[in-house]
């Protein structure tokens, strides 16, 4: 089985991703084939994009787009030390995810659920959850930390899932799923590689890598699939570093981010088709 796990990173982890995606699949490797596709906050927007039935080249044609309907935001230095102090403050794990939780949902933000929950429909081409491919999509209860896995089955609609996953901690506000508030799904891991257990390969395209807790680490949770598995991580490059800025949240470097993105693809075509292909 072939999966794909897509991080967080922010409106302009989208592009990139999308970009990388769209220009891996000119030259004939189709990560939207894949049969898992793990998804965390950006992931799970591009998750959902990709098993949507749209072609590619649609999707990515999209990013390039000007971001009408999107709204900005910003995680300044000062929320990114806020939680990390709450991640390494305690050894339950569940425990420093429900402080992180706590703190979002004390937090005023600029705009309310509801309108967050319009800016994520907008994203997703179709509202239905996809039975062709599985897709997992990740987020944390609010309130005491749990970590959530929805998919197909989980009852819960793909938009409110969606939207729970993306729910930047003090930035966004939590989003409320069978009547409990939710979190990004990145305050367990930026990515939430462990989820593809059972594929034998594995493709990570990772806006970010950063983690506080060695259990959120990507290489670690890749390592743990067991051996014979096979495994290849993309990060952005330079160019596409540069193209971000300093903000992940602004829509306005979105389009960037996607040609940067698409221009990496030929420097990581092998490496990718050596595991997918």
């Amino acid at each position: 089985m072939r999966a794909l796990v897509l991080g967080g990173g922010g409106v302009t982890g989208i592009g990139w991703e999308l970009g990388v995606v769209a220009g891996l699949a000119e030259a004939g490797v189709r990560l939207a084939d894949a049969e898992l596709v793990v998804g965390t906050s950006a992931g799970s927007v591009v998750g959902a994009q990709l098993l949507s039935g749209r072609r590619v080249e649609e999707l990515y044609a999209a990013q390039l787009r000007p971001p009408d309907g999107e709204l900005a935001g910003r995680t300044g230095i000062g929320v990114l030390l806020r939680w990390a102090f709450a991640s390494l403050s305690t050894r339950d794990e569940a425990k420093a995810r429900a402080r992180i939780g706590h703190m979002a949902l004390r937090a005023r933000t600029a705009v309310s659920a509801q309108e967050r929950l319009a800016v994520i429909a907008t994203r997703l081409p179709s509202h239905e959850w996809p039975r062709h491919a599985r897709l997992l999509v990740t987020a944390v209860e609010a309130e005491h930390g749990s970590f959530r896995v929805f998919d197909a089955d989980s009852g819960v609609p793909l938009v409110d899932a969606v939207a729970a996953s993306c729910a930047v901690p003090m930035v966004w506000p939590p989003v409320p799923v069978e009547g409990r508030p939710h979190v990004d799904g990145g305050v367990r891991s930026v990515a939430n590689a462990d989820l593809a257990a059972g594929a034998d390969r594995v493709v990570v395209l990772a806006p970010i890598t950063q983690a506080a807790r060695r259990s959120g680490r990507i290489d670690r949770q890749l390592a743990g699939l067991g051996p014979g598995v096979r495994t290849v991580v993309v990060t952005p490059d330079a160019g596409a570093r540069k193209a971000y800025g300093r903000n992940a949240l602004d829509p306005g470097r979105r389009a960037d981010a996607a040609r940067a993105g698409r221009a990496q693809a030929p420097s990581v075509l092998d490496a990718v088709r050596a595991v997918w292909s």
